[in-house]
């Protein structure tokens, strides 16, 4: 069986790479590369040249092909123009779901299928599996809880996960760390990253100011009733529930509730005020089943951090969902995705809307 890994340079996917070269398989490794200058001019430490000599550290130890392949044009076409016309606007993107759906497992699955290889696999901590009653694949939690990363994968489709391998989705992450030690891969003991990978230097302020200065404004920062508070900077520098760097002096401590794109307006006010227990989720996309009319109750997801909550979902129409949670959620952020479990096993999600 071929298979090719996606190959960050980190170790989680260096250790799929080992689990699928012991169990036999062909392995061939390939690196993202995006060309993206970090601070200073040095390179990110997710994608850049340091993570590919790493892989391709990995892969001579493992005994492996290794490519690396140049994805900057996908990742502006894709991903980028797309964070910063979010950000712009008001909300608060999640890139990682993008790069998921159409870098990971778009351009790079292709990538790997035009090779002949049975299978993409990636580092990811999440499961596929097939289910024999229902016909379908499903994607569901990782084992280990703490990081699990099916938040991330929602909008994977079934022609995509029948060609998807996600070996670490059945161990921990100390499990993976002591196998990459034991093998004495030259990254076992390397940090993860953090940061977002063409952000290396995590300022994304700084880098959409960079980029769009002439369309930021300042603004006016106001109340529920209107009255002006204080000023912001720019919309795109505030996100909802956001407490510090208002620059305002207050009886109380205040915290961003709305964001009005029309009227460049920032809305602030009390902590009680971020709680919501209703909010709309556009571009829905499910993984094996879509929402029945009277809509299905679930564990809903509003961040990758987030536990997740009791609700209903409903659709409204084809494009949009409302949600109803059980109890009051704070700082449901528009921009971010809302994702939907039913047990271990991810039904869908979407983008939230307002």
């Amino acid at each position: 069986m071929r298979v090719v890994v996606a190959m960050s340079g980190g170790v989680d996917s260096s250790v799929a790479a080992a689990l699928l070269k012991a169990r036999g398989c062909e392995v061939i490794g390939m690196t993202m590369c995006f060309n993206i200058s970090g601070p200073g001019g040095g390179r990110p430490s997710c994608c850049g040249r340091e993570a590919i000599e790493d892989a391709r550290r990995v892969a001579g130890s493992l005994g492996i092909r290794h490519y690396a392949l140049n994805f900057a044009k996908p990742l502006q076409d894709k991903i980028i123009d797309d964070f910063c016309g979010e950000y712009l606007n008001g909300r608060t993107p999640n890139p990682c779901v993008r790069c998921n759906q159409y870098l990971k497992f778009g351009v790079l699955l292709d990538k790997a299928r035009s090779l002949d290889a049975d299978f993409l696999a990636t580092g990811h901590y999440a499961r596929v599996c097939f289910d024999k009653g229902l016909n379908k694949f499903l994607l569901k939690k990782a084992k280990d809880t703490r990081k699990d990363q099916s938040y991330f994968l929602y909008r994977l489709k079934q022609r995509q996960l029948r060609h998807i391998l996600m070996p670490l989705g059945d161990h921990t992450k100390e499990e993976v760390r002591n196998y990459a030690r034991r093998l004495g891969l030259p990254v076992a003991d390397k940090a993860g990253s953090q940061e977002v990978c063409f952000i290396p230097d995590n300022d994304y302020r700084g880098f959409i100011l960079s980029r769009f200065k002439e369309r930021i404004k300042e603004g006016d920062i106001v109340d529920r009733q209107g009255k002006v508070l204080g000023r912001h900077k720019g919309i795109c520098f505030y996100t909802i529930g956001q407490r510090e760097g208002l620059g305002i002096a207050y009886k109380s401590p205040l915290y961003i509730t709305g964001i009005d794109k029309r009227r460049n307006r920032i809305i602030a006010g009390p902590r009680q005020d971020t709680y919501r227990d209703e909010f709309l989720v556009r571009s829905p996309t499910f993984i094996y089943t879509a929402i029945p009319d009277g809509g299905l109750a679930l564990t809903v997801k509003i961040r990758y951090n987030n536990i997740g909550k009791e609700g209903r979902v409903i659709p409204i129409s084809k494009s949009l969902l409302k949600v109803k949670l059980h109890r009051p959620e704070q700082s449901i952020t528009p921009g971010q995705s809302a994702v939907f479990y039913k047990g271990d096993v991810v039904v869908g999600g979407g983008i939230i809307r307002q």
